[in-house]
């Protein structure tokens, strides 16, 4: 009898400590997600190649195991543009103190993600979404002469 008695005493100690300091763990918590909110690095030229590099890898991936290819890219997209806003809050090293929304974040991460799987897995994109990206790209390379 005497254990169990002991063992509750115990059990009602903890408990109570553990619940005293729960809300001193959260407010750290909280701080330190604060701080990491100040503290956002742009996007720099290797992040974004890794981030399209695991777009593509995934449509690659997605398309072989017969996932319908629109629906892969607009999540291999929605990925990388979520990325970015969660790590870097929108910015991009390349832009400045502009920062993108997830709309155009995840515009650029079609695109670009797209012209990756075009490299890594030419047999897994539609012949119309290849078409479009080559007018694109044609577009925006007279864009950048002018």
């Amino acid at each position: 009898m005497d254990i169990i008695f002991h063992s509750k005493k115990i059990l009602k100690l903890l408990s109570i400590s553990l619940i005293i300091s729960l809300p001193f763990f959260e407010i750290n918590t909280i701080n330190k997600q604060s701080l990491a909110e100040k503290n956002l690095i742009a996007a720099s030229e290797k992040d974004l190649f890794l981030y399209r590099q695991m777009g593509a890898s995934y449509l690659c991936i997605a398309s072989k195991a017969e996932i319908d290819f629109n629906k892969g890219l607009g999540i291999a997209s929605a990925t990388f543009a979520n990325v970015i806003i969660g790590k870097h809050g929108g910015a991009i090293e390349e832009l400045g103190d502009e920062k993108l929304d997830k709309k155009n974040l995840y515009n650029a991460g079609t695109f670009q993600i797209v012209g990756s799987a075009l490299n890594i897995c030419p047999e897994s994109i539609p012949k119309k979404i290849k078409k479009d990206y080559e007018k694109r790209l044609k577009q925006l390379v007279k864009q950048s002469k002018k």
